[in-house]
């Protein structure tokens, strides 16, 4: 399936959506409270398949947060990036995705434990590499008070 008819399809499951311009891969960007239902869908739809979650990250933009989603089929060998806003910096959350791919679990643990997104039911939302009262330092506005990452 091209971006064409991969966008066209997106929207018929979701109407209104949004889709930035990306050279490489399709790219949508879901409402955070549609995210679960929209990617079921991606994954359970016999014309899509996205059965394979490549990669979840975070970007920090300083009045919001954004958490991305690359996936994959590899029945059908099609691409996108998924895209969800969320603009609570105090208390950052979404739901998980991790029984839907189970890859997610590590990747949704990683941006937990870098940007304090917070992922709701989660089998084991615990931080990976740092102390839990270490702060979250891929944040931009993070200062390390030990002086152990000089900015």
């Amino acid at each position: 399936m091209d971006q064409a008819a991969l966008k066209q399809h997106f929207e018929e499951i979701l109407p209104g959506l949004t889709f930035p311009e990306n050279k490489q891969y399709p790219e949508v960007i879901v409402p955070v409270d549609k995210l679960r239902a929209f990617c079921d869908h991606l994954k359970n739809s016999q014309e899509l398949l996205f059965d394979y979650l490549m990669c979840l990250t975070a970007v920090d933009w300083n009045d919001h947060f954004m958490v991305v989603y690359h996936l994959s089929s590899t029945i059908y060998h099609h691409t996108v990036v998924v895209k969800t806003r969320i603009g609570n910096r105090e208390n950052p959350a979404v739901d998980t995705l991790s029984d839907i791919w189970k890859t997610a679990e590590f990747h949704e643990r990683e941006v937990y434990d870098l940007f304090g997104i917070s992922f709701i039911n989660h089998p084991d939302m615990k931080r990976l590499f740092l102390e839990d009262d270490y702060g979250f330092p891929l944040r931009k506005d993070f200062t390390d008070e030990s002086r152990m990452i000089v900015k």
